[in-house]
């Protein structure tokens, strides 16, 4: 299993939202290099990121913060936030990221994210934001009436390397994931799920390893590091 540590960045800043909401949240004093250069350090090899003002004004924002920490350090990143075109992709693919992440451009174009999975083959993750069944879109500021296992049925053949399912009642709380509607999702398609949002300790992961379930890939930790619940020398050792 993956583990992911997270970093969203916001006016070239580490920052955590607390439920998708930006009247909540917390900056942090490592710059995303810096913090880059951490995980890295600590035996961490994926790490995923968002670019926050990206998701919120749907273009490309912080890329020369994002494009710093993939010429220096041997990381495989998953990049998400503002990512709308196929050229946007190209140029992400090109900076030499892991994977492209589509979530408001994958749910409101699905000839896009079609497109893109044919082009850029095994490259292209989904992410889908979950408030009570239902996906939100455009940094969550917009709650769609489209079920996300339906989505997920829909787009099941396109080439989707993996499915990163964040539940936005769980995102930043450290309440724990809400493993149950992610696991039970999981089960119903081929294509693999990373668990996002709420995990709060070593616990959590432990038992996220310990489900045994092939479809989940892995999990994305945030919070819970920045604010110290979880050591990042704890973390690394279950890598």
């Amino acid at each position: 299993m993956i583990i992911f540590p997270a970093i969203d960045i916001k006016d070239g800043k580490c920052v955590r939202l607390v439920k998708g909401d930006f009247n909540k949240m917390t900056s942090y004093q490592n710059s995303p290099f810096d913090q880059a250069k951490i995980y890295f350090q600590s035996g961490f090899r994926n790490i995923h990121i968002v670019d926050l003002d990206g998701a919120l004004e749907g273009k490309l924002t912080n890329s020369s913060t994002v494009k710093e920490i993939l010429k220096n350090l041997n990381l495989k990143i998953q990049i998400g936030g503002g990512i709308r075109t196929i050229e946007d992709i190209d140029n992400w693919i090109k900076s030499g990221v892991d994977k492209v992440i589509l979530g408001t451009a994958a749910v409101e174009n699905i000839d896009l994210l079609k497109a893109a999975c044919e082009k850029f083959q095994n490259k292209i993750a989904v992410s889908l934001d979950v408030k009570n069944g239902f996906i939100s879109l455009s940094g969550w500021k917009k709650q769609t009436n489209i079920l996300a296992i339906d989505f997920v049925k829909k787009i099941e053949n396109f080439g989707v390397s993996r499915i990163i399912y964040t539940d936005i009642n769980k995102d930043g709380t450290k309440k724990g994931p809400n493993l149950k509607d992610t696991v039970e999702l999981s089960t119903k398609v081929k294509i693999p799920f990373i668990i996002s949002g709420g995990i709060s300790s070593i616990e959590d992961i432990k038992k996220i390893k310990s489900l045994n379930n092939s479809n989940i890939e892995g999990v994305i930790v945030g919070k819970s590091i920045y604010d110290g619940d979880i050591k990042i020398n704890e973390l690394a050792k279950q890598i």
